[in-house]
Parts: C-alpha cells; sequence; structure tokens
C-alpha cells in the first residue's frame, strides 16, 4: 500500500478500517476484514490490504467494491427474524438456494444477518447495519447466554443426558452447555433444550452427534432476553437500537448490564420414563441407535428422496395424505340425525293448528290450552318444556301448591290445643 493512503491527519479522528466499513452498513467486521485482504478496498483511491490500516471519517474517502462509504447518511435499521427451515444464512448464495434476505425485500435499507442458523435451523435471527452493535453481540466477552429447543431421533436415557450435561471433547476444543433439559417425550422422540453461551459453528448438532444422538429439528428460541414469542416464520419485527440491547442485556453505552436479562420458557420440564420390557424386540429405538445417523447433514437428502420413492411405489403417499386430510380438525363432519317431535293427530278448533304434546297427555283426554302467544311462533317449532325449579324438578300448579300446605298433622295440633 502507498504511503500517501495511509496518511491521516491528527487532527481528527481515526478508527480502523474495518470498523469504518462495518459502521457504514455495509458488512459485518469479520466480513469488512476478508475484503480488505482480498484488495476490495479503497482509501482515497489507493488499495488497502493492511489490516492495521486507520483512516478519518471525515475526510478520507473509502470505496468497497466499487461503492463509496458515508457514515453521515447511514440510517441504522435492526431485524428480528423469525428465519424458517431451508434457507442459507448470507446475503448471496452461489448455489441460487433461498436466504433470509428473501423474507425483508420491503426492507430497503441495506442490512446483513449477525451470526449463523444452518440451511435446517430455525429460530431468532438478528440483522442490522451497526456494525457495531453487530460485534456487540458476537463478541465471546459478553457471554450472551442463546437459548434453542432441539428435537433428537429417539427416546433418552439417564446416561445419555448426563453425557450431554458433562460436555464433550469436539475438534475445536471442548464443549459444554450452560445447562440441558427434558421438554417433552414422544413416542419415537424426544425435544430438549440447550443453553449455551458460546458461539461455534453447528455446536449443538456435533455435541448432539458427539454423544451418539441424531438431531431432527433446531431452533434458536431466544438470544438474551430476547425471544421470537409472537413472530411467525418468515416474519420480522423492527427494534430501536436501545430495545435491542436492553432485551438483550447490553447497555446503551456497549456494557454489560448489571440487570440479569434471561429468557424464562414457559415449558416446564419432563421427567425421563423408566421402561420395561421382556424381550429386546418389544425394547424402544433409543437415541443413540444407528438407525438414526442416515437421517445426519451428510446422508439427509439422500435419505429424503429414497424414502420419496419408496413411498410412491408402494402408494404409502397416498394413504398418508387421505390419513392427514381425514385428521383434520376443519373438515366438514355428518350432521346428527334430529329426533321427530310427535304431533297430536286431531287439529285443534282454534287457528286449525295442530296441538303440541304435554307432559299431562296421555293420563287422559285432557287437552292443554294453546298459549296466547301461539301466533308469534312458527309452526315447526319445538315446544317449550315446563319450566323446571332448581332442584331439577317441574315447579307445581298452585293447586298442588294448595294442597302442600294444607298439613293435616298440623290442623291437629290446632284442634288439640284449642281443646
Amino acid at each position: 500500500m502507498n504511503k500517501s493512503a495511509s496518511k491521516n491527519n491528527d487532527d481528527g479522528v481515526r478508527i480502523r478500517l474495518q470498523k469504518f466499513i462495518a459502521d457504514a452498513g455495509h458488512c459485518s467486521r469479520r466480513r469488512a476484514e476478508q475484503l480488505i485482504v482480498q484488495n476490495q478496498v479503497k482509501v482515497n483511491g489507493v488499495v488497502a490490504n493492511i489490516l492495521g490500516t486507520k483512516v478519518d471519517p471525515e475526510k478520507d474517502v473509502v470505496e468497497v467494491e466499487g461503492a463509496v462509504l458515508d457514515l453521515k447518511n447511514v440510517e441504522k435499521v435492526y431485524l428480528v427474524l423469525h428465519k424458517p427451515r431451508g434457507c442459507v444464512t448470507t446475503v448471496s448464495d452461489p448455489e441460487d438456494r433461498p436466504t433470509v434476505m428473501d423474507y425483508i425485500k420491503e426492507v430497503s435499507n441495506r442490512v446483513y444477518p449477525v451470526g449463523r442458523l444452518d440451511y435446517l435451523s430455525e429460530g431468532l435471527l438478528i440483522l442490522t447495519n451497526d456494525g457495531e452493535v453487530a460485534n456487540t453481540l458476537m463478541h465471546p466477552k459478553f457471554e450472551i447466554i442463546k437459548v434453542y429447543e432441539v428435537k433428537v431421533f429417539g427416546l433418552l436415557s439417564e446416561s445419555l443426558l448426563r453425557q450431554l450435561r458433562n460436555g464433550v471433547q469436539l475438534e475445536d476444543g471442548f464443549a459444554k452447555p450452560l445447562s440441558v433439559r427434558v421438554l417433552k417425550e414422544l413416542d419415537e422422540k424426544t425435544w430438549l433444550e440447550f443453553r449455551i453461551a458460546e458461539g461455534r459453528n453447528r455446536e449443538i448438532r456435533r455435541i448432539c452427534e458427539a454423544v451418539g444422538l441424531t438431531v431432527d429439528k433446531l431452533k434458536r428460541v431466544a438470544i438474551g432476553g430476547l425471544s421470537i414469542t409472537g413472530i411467525a416464520p418468515g416474519n420480522f419485527h423492527y427494534f430501536s437500537r436501545s430495545q435491542l440491547l436492553r432485551q438483550i442485556g447490553i447497555k446503551d453505552d456497549g456494557q454489560q448490564s448489571n440487570v440479569i436479562s434471561d429468557f424464562v420458557s414457559p415449558k416446564k420440564s419432563a421427567k425421563i420414563k423408566k421402561r420395561f420390557y421382556r424381550n429386546e424386540e418389544d425394547a424402544p429405538l433409543m437415541a443413540n441407535s444407528e438407525v438414526f445417523k442416515k437421517f445426519r447433514k451428510e446422508n439427509y437428502f439422500k435419505t429424503i428422496e429414497e424414502t420419496k420413492l419408496r413411498k410412491a411405489e408402494t402408494g404409502e403417499g397416498e394413504q398418508d395424505e387421505q390419513a392427514e386430510q381425514a385428521a383434520r380438525p376443519n373438515q366438514a363432519r355428518p350432521a346428527k340425525s334430529a329426533k321427530p317431535i310427535a304431533k297430536s293427530p286431531t287439529p285443534t278448533a282454534r287457528n286449525g293448528r295442530e296441538d303440541r304434546p304435554t307432559r299431562s297427555q296421555g293420563k287422559g283426554d285432557q287437552k292443554r290450552k294453546p298459549s296466547r302467544n301461539r301466533d308469534k311462533f312458527s309452526e315447526d317449532r319445538a315446544p317449550k318444556r315446563p319450566e323446571r325449579s332448581r332442584f331439577g324438578k317441574p315447579k307445581s300448579s298452585s293447586a298442588d301448591a294448595r294442597k302442600i300446605k294444607r298439613n293435616p298433622l298440623r290442623k291437629t295440633f290446632k284442634k288439640k290445643t284449642a281443646r
């Protein structure tokens, strides 16, 4: 690099070149360092390929990949996206796969993802053009706790759970989660919750595979106290800088907050059930079974294609679709057959209508007189049941009430006292 390109006015505030690029919202600081080494950055028209280069934001002109950066005209944007499964966490993909940028096309500002979630993972992902905030969130000194819900194949035992909690030795060093607990046991799968403070590549999947487990689904539900509650997959919410940092547990000045801001899950822990069986054939498939290895990353897509072909040949796919349609709750159900209403065979003299049956009929030929409000109701309306008391019995008539009041014992008592 030419010395004239690195000279700066001593009166101005000089910052590192990679920080300037990140603050301008072009990319993250780590990506900026890669662009500098690849000769993609120019300062005052001269290529700058030294990471220690410093620039004056007020006077120096910085070009990155042919675009001139200006800190003054950059509007800071902070997004929280619920990344769906089946897309890559990158701005562009050489294999032309779906990316997270396809879900924020309406955002006019240029933003980039902070951290990563692999193709088969889903959950909370932060996107911003604030390089300082991005660097703060990824810096290991803050030890920001990330919460994941993981579904593994098979059933877990106490020994396997103990191995996960104790940690394992990986290629890049020892890895130990802060906590691991069981959320739910299904017939052939188990839901777990992991809490980690590191940001290694595919850390949870590698920890599970080291113990012999195979991950079926992985979902990041929270970073610090910031969760995806209320955000559907593929949707995002806007946040301000202070809101984002406060929920994660960082002050506005970039220092760690004294107030603990951790995500509290509403899901309770589940106990591992003890299983007893007579024969080994009746034993359930445990999570460390060799059968589930075909669903790992290196064999996943091949296994899915083979499963589709097998279902197409045997016709299992059509049966599954029919079963799903039958299980849909919104499917129309056959209506219950209504009981026919009995009607009197003889019409009344009034209005030429048929009398409706009453409870008193059947004991004699006495018929109930039609109500005065009879004309207000339709003819096919069901008969009104007699009014009942609070004990469930029909209310007695006035004549019956008078009979009840006449207590013979009471009269006898009065006559004796009168004598």
